[in-house]
């Protein structure tokens, strides 16, 4: 699919945000853990959520789509024993693969992980490094997908290296907490990038009443002996999935380059790292309106930023599509956090924002961008990285002439309404 934007329309309104696949990705992963029923609420609809879904249905939990806000899991519990090559398809979700495959791995027997797409290309090092040390065979690609495993996986100390990814990490944390030991069982990480993920995925452990470790300053996570799991199946759990901060992130930063924007559906309290783009849109120098329930960004000057994006590299996008337009030199760390993303994530945005006339270098972990008062019409490619796509939706509000963005339709991989939420607050955009 290709998407051109038009540029000078002054954006205004009101949308939602989309909902939150960090989020939904892992309440789907505890409801598999947890035996008896789950109610998902506000549930997303991208790509990497179905995915995340389909794994379920595989592992023999049942999900029900009771209207379009609610969903209903009926699990009993991770399987002891799966026959045959049980095939998992994580589509292009490297989430999914990273966190589904240690609970998966808890099952007897063979499986077969897959996916599609960018996934294919992603190296498998950590899982392959990891996870045999817990007792699973494992069998890859020459280091790709597909992945074979031979469970079961048995919880015990380990020493991982959490500074490209803390995606294993969750999935270790879920597979610990879905089993019981006579012992005290310790994760302990080396500099363990982001960590507000972390929280939240500490935080669904909590609510869905399993058994959460205590955390040692990030450093070790430590799982106290226990008889039997802990697990609450008195009756229906129901847990309902923020908006997405990743997502709304494009939608403010469009705001700030020519609009009055309110957002609703966030929340301020979410562990979501994200987050942080108010603190960036506050450098920047836009005005933010903050209420409970929603969040209005509108166009004011255009200062530099500099940001430290270690624990959060999915703002890189929309902050080098602000900071594009900022008057002076915007610096944004962290870009090794952007190695073995959808695509060659600094690489492409060096790349793409390029033939719209930006100057973007890399210095060490740095990335430095030169504003400017407007970038070129063009055409340019999101090496179908959905977040690409976006960020370049965004710029092309400020180009001086139309932006055609081929392979737009990346987008339904997080936010599959994007373009038609845009088109709703005036963007002129055709898809």
């Amino acid at each position: 699919m290709k998407a051109t934007v038009y540029p000078g329309t002054r954006l205004k309104g009101s949308v939602i945000a989309p909902a939150s696949k960090s989020e939904m990705q892992r309440a789907c992963a505890a409801a598999l853990i947890r035996i008896g029923i789950t109610r998902i609420h506000n549930y997303g609809v991208s790509d990497d959520d179905k995915a995340a879904l389909g794994i379920l249905s595989a592992l023999g939990a049942t999900v029900h789509h009771i209207n379009h806000h609610t969903l209903e899991i009926h699990s009993n519990g991770i399987p002891e024993m799966v026959s045959g090559n049980m095939q998992l398809d994580c589509g292009e979700s490297g989430l999914s693969l990273r966190m589904f495959t240690p609970i998966v791995s808890l099952c007897k027997g063979k499986i077969i992980v897959n996916g599609r797409g960018s996934l294919l290309q992603r190296p498998l090092k950590m899982l392959e490094e990891v996870l045999p040390l817990l007792d699973v065979q494992l069998h890859s690609n020459q280091g790709k997908l597909p992945l074979g495993l031979t469970g079961p996986l048995k919880a015990k100390d380990i020493h991982i290296d959490g500074s490209m990814s803390s995606q294993l990490l969750t999935g270790l944390l879920f597979a610990y907490a879905a089993v019981s030991a006579p012992a005290d069982r310790i994760i302990t990480v080396d500099s363990l990038a982001s960590k507000p993920y972390i929280d939240l995925t500490l935080n669904i452990i909590r609510h869905f009443g399993l058994q959460v470790p205590v955390n040692e300053h990030y450093e070790r996570f430590v799982f106290p002996a226990t008889a039997t799991m802990v697990n609450d199946t008195s009756g229906t759990l129901d847990y309902t999935v923020s908006g997405d901060w990743s997502g709304a992130a494009f939608l403010m930063a469009a705001a700030a380059l020519g609009g009055n924007v309110t957002i609703t559906g966030l929340d301020l309290d979410s562990p979501q790292g994200d987050k942080r783009i108010l603190e960036a849109l506050m450098q920047y120098g836009c005005n933010c309106s903050i209420a409970p329930h929603e969040i209005t960004i509108s166009a004011n000057r255009r200062q530099p930023v500099y940001f430290d994006a270690t624990d959060c590299p999915d703002l890189f996008p929309p902050l080098v599509a602000l900071s594009a337009f900022a008057e002076g030199t915007s610096v944004i760390r962290g870009v090794h956090r952007l190695i073995h993303k959808e695509s060659d994530r600094a690489g492409t945005l060096q790349s793409e924002f390029g033939k719209m006339g930006l100057t973007v270098r890399i210095q060490d972990d740095d990335m430095i961008i030169e504003g400017k008062p407007q970038l070129q019409g063009c055409e340019v490619h999101s090496c179908n990285d959905h977040r690409i796509a976006m960020a370049c939706t965004v710029a092309a509000m400020r180009a001086s002439g139309p932006v055609s963005i081929r392979h737009a339709g990346a987008v339904s991989k997080s936010y599959p309404r994007f373009f038609e939420d845009m088109s709703s607050l005036g963007m002129q955009v055709e898809h």
